[in-house]
């Protein structure tokens, strides 16, 4: 294992005209195919990322280009890779907050392309999903750096509307985390990333936030969950819940993640656990921006969008209940009763 680098990827948006290299399916398949056989027979160990189709909108190739692919590398695929950038062009908050539909449909069909495959195939091997680029980018394509010294490009601004987005992204992946194995934000510092530079100062974006709250609470078993509620419907996505949510459990430690999407309106919650009791909370946050979705961090205003203690929970007959403010995400980690 040279360097002990363990995954690798067969190329990247091979599908894609703009790459260098880019041919149809059948030929990227026979081209990822032989570097497949090489690499493995030279390390067992390493597992390798098909490249699979790179945006839900490549109409003639969606899902037909992994079908081709994925039947043809057999057993060599341990992931195949899916990307997705989203925005809100049309100036739609409601309708840009139920974009969570239209990942959780892309997570699916894709699953169920590798499921279409193994059967056919008559593997006992499955392939699962590697969504290794995902991000809100819509605002800022300027890509142009031409005989420019470290230009400032591609630096998106996030505002509260981007950061729920980017929670739906996180709740879509727990949630599917059956076929979902890995899954990577496209950048991390400038480039359409949650941290921003300018000289020695650091501004952290509304985006940040999610991960953080996400990160102390990533450990344990992704649970089934049913959201039944209110909602409306969504001139792209159809209809969507006001609350979207996702469960982690870590032994006797319940982690809640919930978004309500009404941009006007509080939305109840009750936390039940079929199966078990909630004895008490351990800890909570909730990321708000005053309940304006274009609410933005700059270098002038740092906390404009942030985090912080969310208190106003109780616990009743063994439930969690509470009331998420407009356009909020709230992480909650509850004990469990002991059996």
């Amino acid at each position: 294992m040279p360097y002990d680098v363990a995954l690798w990827c067969l190329g990247n948006e091979m599908d894609g005209h703009w790459q260098l290299g880019h041919v149809p399916a059948d030929q990227y398949a026979i081209r990822a195919q032989q570097a497949a056989k090489m690499m493995k027979d030279a390390d067992r160990r390493i597992e390798l990322v098909a490249c699979g189709s790179c945006s839900v909108d490549m109409f003639d190739t969606y899902m037909e280009w992994d079908r081709q692919v994925l039947d043809y590398l057999g057993d060599y695929a341990d992931y195949i890779s899916l990307h997705r950038y989203v925005g809100n062009p049309k100036d739609d908050t409601p309708d840009y907050l139920a974009v969570t539909n239209s990942i959780d449909r892309q997570i699916e069909e894709m699953d169920a392309v590798c499921r279409f495959i193994q059967a056919r195939r008559r593997s006992s091997k499955r392939t699962y999903l590697c969504f290794d680029e995902w991000n809100v980018w819509y605002k800022n394509r300027e890509t142009d750096g031409e005989g420019k010294f470290a230009p400032h490009l591609v630096e998106e601004v996030y505002n509260l509307e981007d950061a729920l987005v980017v929670a739906g992204f996180l709740n879509s992946f727990v949630r599917h985390a059956d076929s979902v194995r890995i899954a990577n934000i496209a950048q991390i510092v400038n480039v359409i990333a949650p941290l921003i530079t300018r000289g020695d100062d650091l501004l952290v974006q509304s985006i940040y936030h999610p991960f953080t709250m996400y990160a102390g609470r990533r450990e344990g078993t992704a649970l089934r969950t049913f959201v039944d509620g209110a909602g409306y419907k969504s001139e792209s996505y159809g209809r969507a819940n006001y609350v979207d949510a996702a469960m982690i459990q870590d032994d006797r430690k319940l982690h809640v993640f919930a978004t309500n999407r009404s941009t006007d309106a509080p939305a109840p919650l009750r936390v039940v656990l079929e199966d078990r009791p909630i004895e008490s909370l351990v800890s909570a946050e909730i990321l708000t921006g005053g309940g304006d979705p274009k609410a933005a961090n700059s270098f002038e205003q740092p906390d404009r969008v942030g985090k912080q203690p969310f208190q106003e929970i109780k616990i009743a007959g063994g439930r969690g209940q509470c009331f998420l403010p407009p356009l909020s995400f709230a992480a909650m980690t509850f004990q469990l009763e002991k059996w």
